[in-house]
């Protein structure tokens, strides 16, 4: 403990006669009272100045506490929930709604009407459709009509490609049943001469209209599956490495706009506009290289496949504003 006056005053006096004024008692007294008492005689602060905690022994307090958290917990789930059911509902209402009021009834003419508003198509428009492995033959049928159904409607509007995406790959399997089902849709909307129709694929066999010469134009049908993404990449990158090793390539030469062009000519080129038939962004491995650019639509609330979903899309893309950096 430090020094009090009387002893700091000795103590000044004594050092200014070199330490001969005191005696050793006197200094040993100084000594005694500066030094710090024994641990054993003094008493902890804290617990002289802290004060006695109230315990509940039935844990009343901590219960109540408890069951108030709770409470406020399910207050906010429940509104929370109520708000994501009103939302609901108010979106399919209108989604049905708009159903009936822009119902194409099957007749291009209205299809036309309905884009010819708008200041700008998609020249590529791509679509992600999803199967359930567990339904496979029933599926087959869905997904089918599905492709049938946007491909006339992307004739109609005039649209000259359109990309179906699909992840397993059953799309593919059956190309000359998807060609059969679009060029059947293609006539039941048209009746008689109607656009002429490609289906195309990666790595496989392509099936086109007799004559390609035809008024009315002409739609161009890709099939792509969760094949042609990742591994496509993987592969060119063996065939670029091979050919880097043989002297054939030099590995200067390899870039950015090399691989997109052998991507874009191996699989596809990239689309304007990718819709989705959900609720939610979910792009099922789909090329990512493929959507740098693109405009990604898909309705809040939404579960179904629908004329509305498509129609809405084409005047989404019509207003967004393509900024793209140098």
């Amino acid at each position: 403990m430090p020094l009090n006056y009387t002893d700091t005053k000795a103590y000044r006096a004594d050092e200014k006669v070199q330490h001969s004024q005191l005696t050793d008692r006197q200094k040993r007294h100084i000594m005694k009272n500066s030094l710090p008492a024994p641990v054993e005689n003094r008493q902890p602060t804290s617990t002289l100045s802290a004060k006695p905690e109230r315990r509940s022994r039935l844990g009343i307090r901590k219960f109540t506490l408890h069951q108030i958290h709770v409470l406020i917990f399910a207050c906010m789930h429940g509104l929370f929930s109520l708000y994501i059911r009103i939302r609901q509902i108010i979106n399919v209402v209108s989604y049905q709604l708009s159903s009936v009021l822009y119902y194409h009834h099957a007749t291009p003419q209205y299809i036309q009407k309905d884009v010819s508003r708008l200041n700008k198509l998609p020249k590529h428009l791509s679509a992600i459709l999803k199967s359930d492995n567990r339904r496979a033959a029933v599926d087959l049928d869905r997904l089918v009509d599905e492709t049938a159904e946007l491909a006339t409607w992307c004739a109609c509007a005039e649209i000259p490609q359109l990309s179906v995406y699909e992840k397993t790959g059953l799309l593919k399997k059956h190309m000359p049943r998807v060609y059969e089902a679009v060029t059947q849709k293609l006539a039941f909307y048209y009746g008689g001469d109607h656009p002429s129709l490609s289906v195309t694929s990666p790595h496989r066999d392509s099936y086109s209209s007799p004559s390609l010469d035809n008024s009315l134009g002409h739609l161009k049908l890709h099939l792509i599956s969760e094949q042609d993404g990742r591994e496509s990449v993987v592969d060119l990158t063996r065939t670029l490495a091979e050919m880097s090793q043989k002297g054939k390539l030099s590995p200067k030469d390899i870039s950015m706009e090399l691989i997109d062009n052998e991507l874009s000519e191996g699989i596809m080129a990239e689309p304007d506009l990718l819709i989705l038939f959900g609720p939610t962004v979910q792009l099922s491995s789909y090329p990512p290289w493929q959507i740098r650019l693109t405009e990604i639509f898909c309705l809040k609330d939404n579960e179904t496949f629908g004329y509305q979903v498509f129609l809405k899309a084409l005047r989404n893309y019509a207003s967004a504003q393509m900024r793209r950096g140098k």
